[in-house]
């Protein structure tokens, strides 16, 4: 019933013993199917990620006993732990959420199990998102091969595997180009911002702008635009603050944060534009 319940509150408002209750759950193979993989879902979560939630979730990930659709869940839960990690390191005892030691371990398990071509292919999968996150050397030739087998589902994960491993900015504006696919072409979208590649600007101005766009593809748009052209991105992104639909006010304040270009001035007003927004034309090229 707990699960339940931290599923309806953000992760932040949640009791500090909420990884017990999750981890217990997780580990109960008499508990039904849905409970477990709820569980992992919510493993996933950064305010709960620790060495013995990672465990927890290593033992699922490595037991070919389990279904593959809670080894999934379990193996995309470990993600978290693995990118913060990585981008944080292990100098800092307060920016440690799981231990150097165990960080190696994901790795080393994650590694074999995408090597173990036996695997069912979605788990494969999913082994190979989770570790890109913090890309070793092996990532860059799974990648390619990943991009290049002419499956869409591989693809699929190539495209966001991207987002984490470097040198395929050729393969993201191809895809951007090319993809008919619209999950690609939305993994392409957020690597290009990711990277702030300029050679994506005219795929993604279009989109951050338009009020046809999907709204989950124009937030993507709205946080690439931010970090690809900031500068140019600041006046439409003031505006949108102000935006009726407050999920994309909200990203639009949040990539305004992020390009650092108005906390330069000591007042921002959301409703004046940039003049460089005026001529929509020179944007776009």
């Amino acid at each position: 019933m707990a699960l339940r319940v931290f599923a309806h509150f953000p992760p932040w408002e949640w009791p500090d013993d909420a990884g017990l209750h999750i981890q217990s759950a997780l580990t109960d193979s008499s508990a039904p199917e849905d409970d477990r993989l709820l569980a992992a879902e919510l493993a996933g979560e950064f305010v709960v990620t620790s060495d013995e939630m990672t465990a927890s979730l290593l033992i699922i990930v490595n037991n070919p006993d389990e279904g593959e659709a809670l080894r999934s869940a379990a193996v995309i839960a470990l993600g978290t732990g693995l990118e913060y990690a990585d981008m944080m390191g292990f100098e800092d005892p307060q920016d440690i959420v799981i231990s150097e030691e165990v960080f190696q371990r994901v790795q080393a398990i994650l590694k074999d199990l995408y090597d173990d071509t036996d695997l069912p292919e979605g788990f494969r999968r999913r082994v190979l998102e989770t570790s890109a996150r913090a890309p070793q050397e092996w990532h860059i030739d799974a990648v390619r091969e990943a991009y290049n087998c002419g499956d869409s589902d591989w693809r699929l994960s190539a495209v966001f595997s991207m987002r984490f491993v470097c040198g395929f900015e050729s393969q993201i504006i191809e895809a951007l180009e090319t993809a008919e696919d619209p999950d690609i072409f939305y993994e392409a979208l957020c690597a290009a911002g990711l990277w702030g590649l300029d050679a994506a600007w005219h795929h993604v101005y279009p989109l951050a702008v338009s009020e046809e766009t999907e709204k989950a593809l124009r937030i993507a748009a709205i946080y690439s635009m931010a970090a690809i052209r900031p500068k140019e991105a600041v006046g439409l992104l003031g505006t949108m603050t102000a935006h009726e639909d407050e999920d994309i006010a909200d990203a639009a304040y949040e990539a305004l944060i992020e390009t650092g270009e108005f906390l330069e001035s000591e007042e921002f007003d959301p409703d004046e534009e940039d003049e460089d927004s005026d001529d929509e034309d020179d944007l776009l090229h």
